[in-house]
């Protein structure tokens, strides 16, 4: 493993389950797609085979997205936020990224927080 890759790798906080979240975006429509988690192993792979790998929780094991589905991500970017404690990955998506089926997994279900009053100060 390179230094640089170690650098990163260490640079990441990780919550107390050793995951962090990861945004996933289409990259160059920044259209938000989906969130998962990933361990060190799993951004490890990221960072290095170019396509997205998670960490799932419920199964317990590594999941690169489409292997079984063919709608792969296929890194384009990634960069951690202000704490190093969320990655965002730019992506360039082929087929639809949510288990639904859908495109994106924020399909519009609108919870009307846009025609809230804005909180006086």
């Amino acid at each position: 493993m390179s230094a640089e890759l170690t650098t990163q790798l260490d640079a990441a906080v990780f919550n107390e389950s050793g995951l962090l979240p990861a945004v996933i975006q289409q990259w160059d429509t920044h259209e938000v797609l989906m969130l998962g988690w990933m361990n060190r192993e799993a951004l490890r792979r990221t960072l290095t085979e170019g396509r997205v790998t998670f960490w799932s929780r419920s199964r317990q094991e590594f999941w690169r997205k489409g292997d079984t589905s063919g709608h792969a991500q296929y890194v384009h970017s990634a960069a951690f936020d202000c704490d190093n404690d969320t990655l965002l990955v730019q992506v360039d998506q082929v087929g639809a990224a949510c288990h639904t089926g859908s495109r994106t997994c924020f399909d519009g279900r609108d919870l009307g927080a846009g025609s809230m009053e804005r909180p006086t100060e």
